[in-house]
């Protein structure tokens, strides 16, 4: 009888300190106290008299004893779709606890507690929290992340290049990528002395090019692209849009881009360029391009000057057509064939362009990485100088046969 005074005299000196604005800590209390009494209140029931071997047999567990207290008689309400909040009925008064957010709140007078939700939000709201807790953790993953993907039909490009042609894949939103390509162009690969010993022209002097890649939105990206002065030092400044995607349920993919090139570091021979850049999955395994390009005031693929500091003197500038076609096929889940061709259609010619570029090669695959090893007979990647020949850039009019074709390879990384 004594516990139980005591236990009273400490509920009425809570019950003063417990308002509106309790803390977490003092709710807590409360129903821990509450708890404390009704267990108390039963055992003294059971045991009036205090008979020491009553309660020594009572302390025995039974189904009566071990079983949950009534949540009513605490004085507590469980808020339907909810598992962190719940309601306290004290003093004629209601009061919801939010233990996430860890605060007390005073319901107001004659309110349905059914109808309480955390922070007093809406039932509507607290179904639309309860469902986004419920979203897949791939929320927000790309589409190359996320796993059981492996099962969609459409493919997954690698690369943003297929090798010189762009693949048009999507990219993240705030996505940076790096982009570095490298043609050994002076050097044919299987034509001349002792090709096994510069190891088919990869000990030859090569044609390094850089170029970063942002995505602005998951279909808006900006980049910028620089080859050396081996081949013009040509910087490309480049906007593209991506407005189909197969993974969205469309039945292609579509993108377009905009780019304008400047030798000698963007000071002279300039070309602006259109491109399409269209691309369907046959399977999940394989894949096909095509990308329509318009240059205007194109220029002739010129080799190196006489020393590397010179700049290419001012070139007169033609307006082509080309169209790149090109295709990729898994041969295991992380390794693809890559293949492409691009034929000048207008005034090819004009540009000593007299065989299409074309490219084949092998592709290996890692997360938000790739390396493309193939063949090809066009040193250039940008926009412009991709349609071009190695016959122009050494002065050699055979020079873009498939005997003289030359290896090349391409690294792409998202950074992040």
């Amino acid at each position: 009888m004594r516990s139980a005074q005591i236990l009273t005299r400490s509920f009425q000196a809570h019950q003063a300190a417990l308002q509106p604005r309790g803390s977490k800590i003092l709710a807590v209390a409360f129903i821990f106290m509450m708890g404390v009494a009704s267990a108390s209140n039963r055992s003294f029931a059971a045991n009036p008299q205090g008979d020491v071997s009553a309660s020594a047999e009572s302390s025995a567990p039974t189904a009566r004893q071990t079983a949950a207290p009534d949540i009513a008689s605490m004085g507590l309400t469980l808020v339907p779709g909810s598992s962190s909040t719940v309601v306290i009925e004290h003093n004629g008064k209601k009061y919801l606890v939010d233990l996430v957010s860890h605060t007390v709140k005073e319901l107001p007078s004659g309110s349905n507690h059914q109808e309480a939700t955390p922070s007093g939000m809406p039932k509507n709201q607290l179904a639309k929290d309860t469902t986004q807790q419920k979203a897949p953790a791939t929320e927000g993953m790309s589409a190359q992340e996320k796993p059981g993907n492996e099962k969609s039909k459409v493919y997954e490009a690698g690369d943003d290049y297929l090798f010189s042609l762009p693949t048009g894949r999507r990219l993240d939103k705030h996505g940076l990528y790096v982009n570095f390509n490298h043609r050994f162009a002076f050097d044919p690969a299987f034509t001349g002395p002792a090709r096994g010993a510069i190891l088919g022209g990869l000990d030859g002097f090569g044609i390094a090019s850089f170029g970063l890649r942002y995505g602005v939105t998951d279909k808006f990206s900006v980049s910028a692209y620089r080859s050396p002065s081996v081949i013009g030092r040509p910087i490309q400044l480049m906007a593209a849009y991506h407005f189909l995607d197969e993974h969205d349920g469309k039945p292609l993919n579509a993108g377009f881009r905009f780019s304008v090139e400047g030798r000698n570091d963007f000071s002279n021979n300039f070309t602006v360029n259109f491109e399409g850049v269209v691309s369907r999955s046959l399977t999940r395994r394989a894949q096909i391009y095509v990308v329509p390009t318009i240059s205007l005031d194109n220029r002739i693929l010129l080799g190196p000057q006489r020393n590397l500091t010179d700049s290419q003197p001012d070139l007169p500038g033609v307006n082509t057509f080309s169209i790149g076609f090109g295709g990729a096929m898994d041969i295991r889940p992380t390794v693809a064939l890559v293949a492409e061709v691009i034929p000048t259609l207008v005034n090819g010619p004009d540009l000593g362009i007299h065989r299409p570029a074309f490219a084949f090669g092998i592709q290996k695959k890692i997360w938000r990485h790739a390396f493309t090893f193939g063949f090809t007979n066009s040193p250039g990647t940008t926009v412009s100088q991709r349609a071009g020949t190695r016959a122009t850039f050494i002065g050699n009019p055979s020079g873009d046969t498939p005997a003289n074709i030359f290896v090349g390879f391409d690294l792409t990384r998202q950074i992040y």
